[in-house]
């Protein structure tokens, strides 16, 4: 799991069974490089971002129950679907009286933090409008209808929540990349059409040298294939390929010796084999598809080797699948530069999309510059209007004066001199 692999070997089983989703959210290090170092008891151990939008709440809640010698002695003797099926989270009803307190005071300020993000979010779109169940999906990791108290209804929909939406990661990283390629050739395409011919095909060249140059890379192996662990046993690990020892291998590489290798561990052993293709030197290579790529390698070896599907490769499960002829005889490995990431009609469907945004965007910018138009005619208006009363004042004091009345005051009122009575 992503936080086991910094946490304590102390860390309780809560961390492991809450947060058994972790494991889908990547981190770009080479695990293989690093040296455990030990932890001094008592140590805070920094944590990687979950990416969620409720990431310091969850953290919070875990250190709270933490603390609670009835919950952690459940906790050891609960398993995964338990924890997921809410029959843990009844458990809160036990725990004693500070944690409960504790745990009514985060749910405070949670509560607290996304009004005040909801709040500042209604108050930017104004009249644009306003998707009320995208705003109220801000709560779907808690009770908001009792803002006040902690209930094992929170800590069931904290677990769901998170489980749902990390297992969710991948799929909308798998989307953003998509994009990403989109409006790269967009852009792309855009750009040529403000040249002339000469240099338009002048670029096109270019273009498909660079394209060249990326694909012309040493062969990839199949990610967990023999050749491919073989490699990294003989490269990263410093060892006889001839020695090579699947058991051996697995116990290695399990970085943070918990029995599992988790994602962020597959992901480590992908390193060398990215290496060939990509290389943040070169300019036909991007590094943003260099983490897409190790990103559909790990997804390909969990789902040939995790056989219960709770995103962590046991030994056991590990030492099956080098048993499969997949294992010693794999199908070749097509990277990104071998194959078609989007079709011109979905090409064509985000063209549309982006040409809506922007507008949208014009339209709304015309609108804004006509208010600040109207604005300024009004301002202008008010100036004129200002200057006028002022002439007429002034004309007003002046006839006065010619009268033999006496002055008038800024504002036109009569200005009326003490009467000194002699005696």
């Amino acid at each position: 799991m992503k936080w086991l692999s910094v946490l304590p070997q102390q860390c309780l089983l809560v961390v492991t069974c809450l947060l058994m989703a972790l494991e889908a959210v990547p981190i770009d290090i080479d695990k293989t490089k690093i040296k455990a170092e030990g932890h001094v008891e008592g140590e805070k151990v920094e944590n990687p971002d979950t990416g969620l939008y409720y990431d310091e709440y969850l953290r919070q809640v875990i250190d709270v129950l933490e603390t609670d010698k009835h919950f952690r002695e459940k906790l050891q003797t609960a398993d995964i679907e338990e924890i997921k099926s809410g029959k843990l989270s009844r458990e809160l009803d036990l725990v004693s009286h500070h944690v409960r307190t504790r745990l009514d005071e985060l749910k405070r300020q949670e509560v607290a933090r996304l009004r005040m993000l909801i709040k500042a979010k209604m108050d930017s779109v104004q009249d644009t409008g306003i998707d009320h169940q995208a705003l109220l999906k801000q709560f779907e990791h808690l009770n908001h209808q009792n803002p006040d108290t902690f209930e094992p209804k929170d800590l069931d929909m904290l677990i769901k929540a998170a489980t749902s939406d990390l297992e969710n990661y991948d799929k909308t990283r798998h989307e953003e990349f998509k994009k990403y390629e989109m409006m790269k050739e967009h852009e792309r395409r855009e750009y040529l059409k403000t040249l002339d011919e000469e240099k338009r095909k002048k670029e096109e060249s270019k273009f498909e040298e660079m394209k060249k140059k990326h694909g012309d890379h040493p062969k990839v192996h199949h990610p967990g294939s023999k050749d491919q662990l073989k490699e990294v046993w003989e490269e990263a690990d410093g060892l006889d390929p001839n020695e090579f020892d699947p058991k051996t291998f697995f116990k290695l590489h399990d970085v943070n010796n918990d029995g599992f290798l988790d994602e962020q561990e597959l992901e480590a052993l992908f390193t060398k084999e990215l290496e060939k293709v990509y290389d943040p030197k070169n300019e036909e290579d991007d590094m943003v598809e260099m983490e897409e790529e190790r990103l559909r390698m790990r997804e390909h070896v969990m789902n040939e080797v995790d056989i219960n599907k709770d995103r962590l490769v046991t030994l056991e499960e590990f030492l099956r699948a080098t048993e499969k002829k997949e294992f010693l005889e794999p199908d070749s490995w097509e990277t990104l530069d071998q194959q078609q990431l989007f079709t011109e009609d979905e090409l064509k469907e985000f063209e549309n999309h982006i040409s809506q945004q922007e507008d949208e965007l014009r339209k709304k910018a015309e609108e804004l510059q006509k208010q600040k138009e109207e604005l300024q005619r009004q301002h202008d208006q008010l100036q004129a209007q200002k200057q006028e009363l002022q002439q007429v004042v002034k004309q007003m004091e002046q006839k006065k004066l010619q009268q033999g009345n006496a002055p008038a005051g800024p504002g036109g009122e009569l200005k009326i001199q003490p009467l000194i009575i002699v005696s």
